[in-house]
Parts: C-alpha cells; structure tokens; sequence
C-alpha cells in the first residue's frame, strides 16, 4: 500500500473553515487509497485532539500548536530576508516530526496542503504534490493597492518575496495545483483540482437548527478574522443595507473583529461562532458574497447554492465558479442592491433561482470527481481501501 506525507498549514478536521474544508476532502480522498501520515499546525486548541472519526482516518497524526505572534514573525522574516507568510509557519517541531517520518516510513509521495508548508520539503525526495489552493504572492500584491504607508511597503515586500519563493517550489515539485483554471494560470505549468461541495450535508431536505426571528432575512457566511470578509460585510452593511428596506443583516462565522462586532445594532446580528451554518443558510432570504478581493473558489457560495438558496455575489467572489447563471453577479454597490431587492420582492424567482443552483453544484462539483485527478498525479488506484 502507497504511504503519502501529508503537510498542511492547518489542521484539515473538522472541516469548518473554506481551507480546512478543502484539505479535509482531499486528504479524505487521499486516506482511502492509502496510508496517510499527518503534519500539521492548529491555530485553535480544540484542534489538537482530532475527533475519533477524523483520527482514524490518518496512520500518524502531528499537530502543533501555532503560536507565534505576527510581531515576531515579521522581525524574523526582516532579519532572514523572507516572507512573513514563511517565517510565521517556521517551527522546528514541525521540522522535526517531517525528518523523523521521512526517515522512518517508506514514503511514496508528499501532499502540500498550502504554500506556507513548502519549506519543510526534503532538497530530494519522493513525488511531491504542491497544493497552492490560491496564489498568495498575488493576493498580497492586490492588499498593496489598497494600501499606504510602511503596510503598502510591507504587502508590496511580502508579494516579491512570495511568488519569487512560489516560483521556486514550482520549478522543483512535481505539480503544482490550484484552486481554479484563472489561479493556475497565474503560475505557468500548473494544473486547476477545484473545491466541490457536500451536497449530502449541504441539503435544504436534512434536518438542521431553525433559526428564531421573523422577517426577511440576509446572510453573509465566512471566518470574521479574515481581511476580505470584514471588508465584505462593512462594504454591505454602510453602503448597501440602507437602500435595502426591511431586512435583517446576519453575518455568521467564528472570531468577529472589533470592527465587525460594532455593526451590531437593530437590522445586523453578529453571530459569532455558530455550531451548524445550515440553519443560517437555510432561513435566508438571500444568501450574499460581497467580497472586493477573492481568490479562487468561495465555498460560501457554494455551500449557500447547495442549500438551494438564491445568491447575489461580487464579480470577484463569483469569478472561480462555473455557476451557469444560477447566481446573480453584481459588478458595484448599485447592481448589488438591485439584484437583491429584486430577489426579495419577486420570492418565485428567488425560489427558482436557489432550486437551479443546487441543481448545478449536484450536477457541476460533486467532490468524487473534482478530486479525481489525484489518483493519476499521486500514482494511486482509484479503487479505496475499504473495496480492496
């Protein structure tokens, strides 16, 4: 049986967040057709003791507490000439423990979940998998054009060094993968694996945790410590709910910050984290992604398409999905709020809308056949374990 090394910048389990998402399915997909061994990093404590279900999945299991500040981050990686984005991953525990596996087991292959965890690749090794999911290099070129000062100098510095490193890491593994077709074009030679949905659990038939209020009601769905999903929902809460009568604003997602937490008031509820987004997907009136900087696949978006319900997102959140008309795309404030009202007041269309865009995730992104290309990249049989 192949034994792959599979490295991660965070814990894939359990699957609650659009990275962790993605790197769960595939190491799941992985897992069935052969020995995995884990390395990872856990930004929460929770993550450290996987569920038994998740262990199990994994033959050894190393997750490492990520503690280090961004402060010292950046002065390590001023004083070595790095990303920050490197040197914020730097551990020598992870080190260690990729070494001590390296060493030990007779490793086919090495899965790279994210491009922060390609400094702990051997010089030489086994078949190495690079999963980018998203070009970073150039997500923080576009945080530069938004920005002044030293944090323009800074995102400007972090962007050079970045797809300078990107391009190294891809000239010596063997592929290199992202999240979607315009992403992999960004870096020459590599391949798009896109992000697919659980339509099993994502489904407005099963059962899920009514959401309590009465009213219409628009949801917006993400990690609130994450820079483009705060710029979302102040975006929509300033700019576009006044011009939108009568509805509630829910913004549901684990860590708000301060700066989301104050637009708390009669028409926005703040979550915080929730145990199951389903029940805030499923009330929703209409589901929105108003992201001015994303990359790649939102998983948001099809998660809300999966739930049947109607979805207006921003050029960019959109860009990555082939969604065949079944969501509405704004390309400005104005367009959005149209898109919006109109889904409110016309609840037959919004209804048809949402029913064509579970039907496109079910018929477009089951994750069996997104994952698919994996099999022949990593040189395993298709066939699981569990047949065998």
């Amino acid at each position: 049986m192949s034994e792959i090394l599979f490295l991660a910048h965070r814990v894939p389990f359990p699957p609650d967040r659009g990275d962790k998402i993605r790197s769960f399915h595939v190491l799941r997909h992985l897992a069935a057709r052969a020995r995995v061994h884990l390395v990872a990093f856990a930004d929460d404590p929770r993550d450290l003791a996987p569920a038994p279900p998740h262990r199990a999945l994994v033959d050894e299991c190393v997750i490492v507490p990520r503690t280090k500040s961004r402060i010292r981050a950046s002065v390590e990686a001023l004083a070595t000439a790095q990303p920050v984005s490197l040197a914020a991953f730097a551990h020598p525990q992870v080190e260690r423990a990729v070494r001590d596996i390296l060493a030990r087991r007779p490793i086919d292959a090495i899965y790279v979940f994210s491009g922060q965890m390609a400094q702990y690749l051997p010089v030489s090794g086994p078949r190495t998998i690079m999963d980018f999911v998203d070009l970073d290099s150039a997500k923080f070129a576009a945080y530069a054009q938004d920005a002044g000062g030293v944090t323009r100098h800074m995102m400007q510095r972090e962007a050079r060094l970045l797809a300078t490193f990107e391009r190294e890491v891809a000239g010596r593994v063997d592929a290199s993968l992202f999240v979607s077709g315009a992403e992999a074009a960004l870096l020459p030679g590599s391949l798009a694996v896109e992000n697919g949905i659980d339509t099993k659990r994502y489904d407005p038939a099963v059962p899920h945790v009514p959401v309590v209020g009465q009213g219409p009601l628009v949801v917006f769905t993400g990690q609130m410590d994450y820079r483009p999903n705060i710029e979302a929902v102040l975006w929509f809460a300033r700019e576009m709910l006044p011009r939108i009568p009568d509805v509630r604003f829910a913004i549901v997602g684990r860590a708000p910050d301060a700066e989301v937490r104050a637009l708390a008031r009669d028409r926005v509820i703040v979550t915080g984290e929730v145990a199951d987004v389903r029940g805030w997907l499923a009330a929703a009136s209409v589901v929105v992604a108003p992201l001015k900087l994303a990359r790649g696949v939102q998983n948001k978006v099809l998660e809300a398409m999966a739930m049947a319900r109607p979805v207006v997102a921003s050029s960019a959140a959109a860009e990555g999905i082939d969604h065949d008309g079944t969501i509405r795309v704004a390309s400005d404030a104005d367009a959005f709020v149209a898109a919006v009202n109109a889904l409110l007041t016309d609840p037959a269309a919004a209804r048809a809308l949402g029913d064509a865009a579970r039907a496109r995730v079910i018929a477009r992104y089951d994750w069996g056949a997104a994952l698919a290309p994996l099999d022949r990249l990593l040189g395993l049989s298709p066939e699981t374990r569990a047949a065998a």
